[in-house]
């Protein structure tokens, strides 16, 4: 009765892991993919040449909106709405309620986005609007991807949830991995290899 007992529960917690496993590896496969590659290609960097690409736009407020941003017209914060959908209309710039840095000649926004980088001005005398847009190529952009840089609210939270799903298919192939061990006697001895190899590295070679 025992024996069965165990047997039934064995066979219970099994069905669950492999569930749990099978779940989470299919939620995080196409994630560990992108940051399996994007952390070859960090690590590379240097090796990796890039060629920037800048892209330049010019444009001048109407005189009703310049007036939103001359000295007497506003206070500081973000450029006015009224602005802000004149330049996504005109030049398909998206700029949203992005802090803005108010001087005495000009209002300044920086735009950061993965891959490259780029940012606005309006000249608050004459409402002159320059845009400039530096794209670094597709592999930077993966790779801000990779660390969450300028990526947004969107993808922290998917990089959370990701990281969650790997904790739970690495949990459970562990688990996993001590069920199936008696018949596998290679398993333990290949995981102690996982654990002392980078730890030999740490002690050794990284100063």
């Amino acid at each position: 009765m025992t024996a069965n007992r165990d047997a039934n529960r064995r066979s219970f917690w099994l069905k669950q892991l492999h569930q749990w496993h099978w779940v989470s590896s299919a939620l995080c496969l196409v994630g560990m993919l992108l940051f399996a590659a994007t952390g070859i290609t960090l690590n590379h960097a240097g090796q990796i040449e890039a060629s920037p690409r800048v892209t330049t736009l010019n444009e001048t407020l109407p005189a009703d909106l310049t007036s939103l941003v001359q000295p007497e017209g506003t206070a500081p914060g973000p450029l006015p709405a009224a602005i802000r959908a004149w330049i996504l209309d005109r030049m398909s710039v998206r700029i949203g309620e992005q802090a803005a840095e108010w001087s005495s000649d000009e209002v300044y926004v920086a735009l950061p986005r993965p891959g490259g980088d780029a940012w606005l001005t309006v000249d608050r005398g004459d409402g002159a609007i320059i845009y400039e847009l530096t794209d670094r190529g597709w592999i930077a952009w993966l790779n801000d991807l990779h660390k969450g840089r300028h990526a947004g609210l969107a993808w922290s939270l998917f990089i959370d949830i990701f990281a969650v799903a790997c904790v739970v298919f690495c949990l459970t192939g562990f688990v996993l991995l001590q069920f199936h061990a008696a018949k596998r006697p290679a398993t333990w001895p290949m995981v102690g290899l996982g654990v002392v190899i980078p730890l030999l590295l740490i002690i050794l070679l990284i100063h």
